[in-house]
């Protein structure tokens, strides 16, 4: 599979994931089922207090993982960014009764509590997803997936992408140097905005003329439709003792976040 994933990719995904940390140790698709329990259990929750919890929960996930803080607080902030102006203006357009004003805008304490739990329960999965699955290296991922049932065309994309966008990127390079050469250089008028849409639809092109090119190559080599999964993922007793104690725990949120909402 090497000429596919490129000299660089591992051979064997299951032994270049890494050990450094107690979720690295895990294989990786109890890592992503992990993820996708853990997801839908903390976006059910309705209790802000079990919220704060699984973003406890996630926190320590990151201890496991051993990812540097800084650089995985930054990646929050950058999420937290897009979701700022939906927990801004939620206090001031949710009906109810108000817990401050604003220049004459109340701010209702339901407002204030859905936007409490919508960037709770965001940061709870995000912070999860970058320790579980964020860890791992994108060819073990795709091999994981596939070894999960999910549909091969979707891994596929996944394993193509991650060896080619450094090829795109390469030709978006090329290009740009090509533009500065012939004295370009980007303002704000008319000309600039031509130039970098000739720019997008010259990479689309050499993009296409590229894959049909990879296509007819893979032909050659015999390629059918399915690329040979070489691996050699196996779950242990690890995996075994992380479930026995992840599944008790979601349960559990889920049983005191249902005792906790009132009966009709």
């Amino acid at each position: 599979m090497s000429h596919i994933l490129g000299r660089s990719a591992p051979t064997s995904p299951g032994d270049s994931a890494r050990t450094d940390g107690l979720i690295q140790a895990l294989d990786p698709r109890t890592r992503i089922l992990a993820a996708a329990g853990f997801a839908l259990v903390a976006v059910a929750l309705t209790s802000l207090w079990l919220m704060l919890i699984a973003l406890v929960m996630a926190g320590l996930a990151m201890g496991a993982a051993r990812l540097p803080a800084g650089p995985t607080l930054r990646r929050m902030a950058m999420m937290d960014g897009f979701i700022v102006v939906l927990l801004v203006m939620l206090p001031f357009t949710v009906p109810g009764p108000a817990a401050f004003t604003v220049l004459g805008w109340p701010a209702s304490w339901a407002g204030l509590e859905q936007a409490a739990a919508i960037a709770l329960k965001a940061n709870a999965v995000a912070l999860a997803l970058l320790s579980l699955v964020g860890s791992m290296d994108p060819t073990t991922l795709g091999h994981a997936l596939a070894r999960l049932r999910v549909p091969e065309r979707l891994v596929h994309l996944l394993l193509f992408t991650v060896r080619y966008i450094a090829v795109i990127e390469a030709e978006y390079h090329r290009l740009r140097r090509a533009m500065r050469a012939r004295g370009f250089r980007p303002r704000t008028n008319g000309h600039t905005l031509r130039s970098l849409g000739y720019l997008i639809g010259m990479l689309l092109v050499r993009a296409l003329e590229r894959s049909e090119r990879i296509l007819q190559a893979m032909k050659c080599r015999g390629f059918t439709g399915r690329l040979p999964l070489l691996d050699t993922l196996r779950f242990s007793a690890r995996d075994g003792v992380f479930a026995a104690g992840l599944i008790p725990v979601l349960a559990g949120l889920l049983i005191l976040d249902f005792a906790h909402v009132p009966a009709a």
